[in-house]
């Protein structure tokens, strides 16, 4: 092991892993993943690499398919000589990859919200933990549109999870689940539709949903077709993004509300060069979105880790991006030392007629991320103010 390390930190360029489904159930939002890792890559190394080196991803497109994410994830560390991987964005195929990436020493850099409840000394978490996104949902949806709550998801780890301290929250407030109901992650249009008829009997005045991928598109297009008054009874989620409105119509999302660190709209130099970059680079087909920022952002933190600890060894690149301080897109980013996940700060958006989120709420500082729940009280109020 120490030898291959030894020959990986000579060599003429930084290698690393990419594994980010373009095809699949998710490939609308891991497009966008892969879209920012590629720009940030690009960006660094016009400005002369790394310490001199030229950043060489190493890319594969495991179809959403959570063995291919571990067979891939085997093969990066085991034949492509790579020791450090960025990618995996649902919450299965990282649990698929994460053995591999223990067992093999590398460092695996993830991107995607995620449920918490997870530590490893071979991960960096860029992504949004519960504390920092569904927290401020909970008390805007009750505050705004009222107590009595459906819950939609699709039936994996993330959505339950997620379900559960949502119900934990508004329950503590004083809300009201009045339905819950999961669909298969690839769901057909007949379960779709019976989901559907769940939500309109319940009359719910919001629907928190975790339908994900081509679902959670079937979802907010039978929404839609309805007629339901999105602006007083909207569906309330962590996941949709400007890319997935783009796929389902504008006008078919207005109203609908998301909770995320970073949205289009936020108001900084850094964003907006981000947006004018990423859109030259790829012609309009990429979409500045929680996916596209978060994943080009940890790129970007990458570099600067590497920068500091001037190797891909496991540990000392991870404890030299523990020292990282850099301001995002989305603004000022850092991981935090006890359980490498990154500070940031949650927003909540309402998508308006041209595809993007009006901001209806942020908070005036960063979130320490809390992947345990250990240190908050659910009961307190979150939303300090809208």
């Amino acid at each position: 092991m120490a030898g291959r390390r030894a020959r990986k930190n000579m060599s003429a360029t930084w290698r690393i892993g990419i594994l980010f489904s373009r095809s699949g159930i998710t490939a609308v939002t891991e497009s966008e993943h892969f879209f920012g890792t590629a720009l940030a890559i690009e960006e660094i190394n016009a400005g002369g690499g790394v310490l001199g080196r030229q950043i060489e991803p190493i890319a594969y497109d495991p179809a959403g398919d959570p063995e291919a994410y571990r067979s891939l994830a085997r093969k990066l560390l085991t034949e492509d000589d790579v020791n450090v991987i960025f990618g995996c964005s649902m919450s299965g195929s990282r649990k698929a990859a994460l053995p591999i990436v223990e067992r093999h020493n590398g460092l695996l850099w993830y991107p995607s919200i995620y449920e918490g409840f997870e530590y490893s000394e071979n991960v960096l978490y860029t992504g949004a933990t519960l504390n920092q996104n569904t927290f401020a949902l909970a008390d805007f949806i009750m505050q705004r549109y009222g107590p009595r709550i459906f819950m939609a998801g699709s039936d994996y780890i993330y959505p339950h999870e997620s379900n559960r301290v949502m119900r934990d929250l508004l329950e503590c407030k004083g809300g009201e689940i009045v339905g819950e109901h999961y669909v298969p992650l690839d769901a057909d249009e007949r379960t779709m539709r019976r989901l559907m008829k769940e939500i309109e009997k319940a009359e719910a005045d919001a629907v928190f949903s975790t339908v994900i991928g081509r679902s959670a598109q079937k979802l907010y297009g039978m929404y839609a077709d309805a007629g339901i008054d999105r602006e007083k009874r909207p569906i309330a989620s962590l996941t949709l993004a400007e890319s997935e409105i783009r796929v389902i119509g504008p006008e078919r999302c207005t109203g609908h509300v998301l909770s995320a660190p970073y949205l289009a709209t936020v108001e900084n130099d850094e964003n907006h060069r981000f947006i004018r970059a990423l859109t030259a680079r790829f012609d309009g087909n990429a979409m500045a979105t929680m996916w596209s920022q978060t994943a080009y952002a940890q790129i970007h933190l990458f570099a600067r880790a590497l920068e500091l600890g001037e190797t891909l060894d496991t540990h000392r690149l991870g404890q030299a991006a523990l020292a990282v301080d850099y301001m995002s897109p989305e603004g000022r980013l850092h991981l935090d030392p006890e359980n490498r996940h990154v500070w940031s700060t949650p927003r909540i958006g309402v998508a308006n007629a041209k595809g993007q989120f009006d901001i209806a709420w942020e908070s005036q500082v960063q979130i320490r991320p809390d992947p345990y729940l250990a240190s908050i009280r659910f009961e307190e109020p979150w939303l300090r103010s809208s």
